[in-house]
């Protein structure tokens, strides 16, 4: 079976729900025209999605799909972008060249866009975008040919945060009250943080801004419950591996590192010394060419 058998409808972007378009999948130079990629192109452009799904009302709640060539079933990534989660840095574009790259080699993969600081998201916001957006995961294995046992939650930056807090259990005082963790096997973290609070220096510094307070509604000694609802410390990622490759961000102070195993993971931290922040996403570049083998490993469930 090939892709375009699966392509089954893609949503109309004009804020209508509900509303499916068949074969109507724009070229993707015309797609991401208006949309920063942060170099992330420089040696593969992005294909236009297959089909862009929404999980909500919300302009941006929709998640771009991609499937591979073949019979399938796949393992698919979840990616959630970074963008200090303010308004107005990234979107889901920039990591459309890495979308585009994993399709090529096998992987399916959903391409999530949501709200952040100056849009509607923050705490609780984006958490809560981050909470609808996991719906389609099993949306789309009950579509498609997907191997739902080979899930894989991605975070690039400031997407680190839902590649975690996703696969954590969550009490009631989490961002969206109590719930379960959502069954995933892997997660894959991008130059971001293990810990918000532990490591809000280092975020900061490597946003240029304060980004981790506005995201957070307050400082750690403000609203350090808060702080607490989603740390690895009292709600550790419940998934078989976590794997970072880190860059511009120092690796995870050990404290948070011990909290990650803790819940039962198999912990690996990378540092790609002197890499940029989006050489380690970038196809083609050298940084991303030496860690892809590993990352294939944890998509893929080897």
């Amino acid at each position: 079976m090939k892709r375009a058998a699966w392509v089954f409808a893609l949503l109309v972007p004009s804020g209508c729900t509900g509303a499916m378009k068949e074969n109507a999948t724009p070229a993707a130079t015309d797609y991401y025209a208006d949309q920063s990629l942060w170099g992330t192109d420089a040696h593969l452009a992005p294909e236009a999605p297959d089909a862009v799904l929404r999980y909500g009302e919300g302009e941006r709640a929709f998640a771009e799909l991609r499937m591979p060539e073949g019979e399938g079933p796949f393992p698919l990534a979840v990616i959630y972008h970074g963008g200090c989660w303010k308004t107005g840095i990234a979107t889901q574009a920039y990591m459309a060249p890495l979308a585009t790259r994993w399709r090529t080699l096998g992987v399916a993969t959903l391409n999530v866009d949501y709200r952040e600081v100056g849009d509607g998201g923050g705490w609780t916001g984006s958490f809560e975008d981050w909470q609808a957006s996991a719906k389609l995961i099993d949306e789309v294995a009950a579509s498609y040919p997907i191997d739902r046992d080979r899930v894989t939650l991605v975070g690039h930056s400031a997407g680190a945060t839902p590649a975690q807090w996703l696969a954590a259990e969550q009490g009631a005082d989490g961002p969206v009250g109590a719930r379960p963790a959502l069954k995933v096997r892997a997660a894959q973290v991008f130059d971001g943080p293990a810990d918000v609070g532990a490591e809000r220096a280092s975020f900061d510094a490597l946003c240029q801004f304060g980004a981790v307070d506005p995201f957070m509604g307050g400082a750690p000694n403000e609203v350090p419950e808060r702080f607490a609802a989603i740390a690895p410390e009292e709600h550790p990622p419940l998934v078989e591996e976590i794997r970072f490759e880190q860059a511009v961000m120092p690796a995870a102070p050990e404290a948070a590192q011990a909290a990650v195993r803790a819940g039962g993971a198999q912990l690996t931290v990378h540092v790609n010394e002197g890499a940029s922040h989006f050489a380690i996403i970038t196809p083609g570049d050298p940084v991303y060419k030496a860690i892809e083998p590993d990352l294939l490993k944890v998509l893929r469930g080897q």
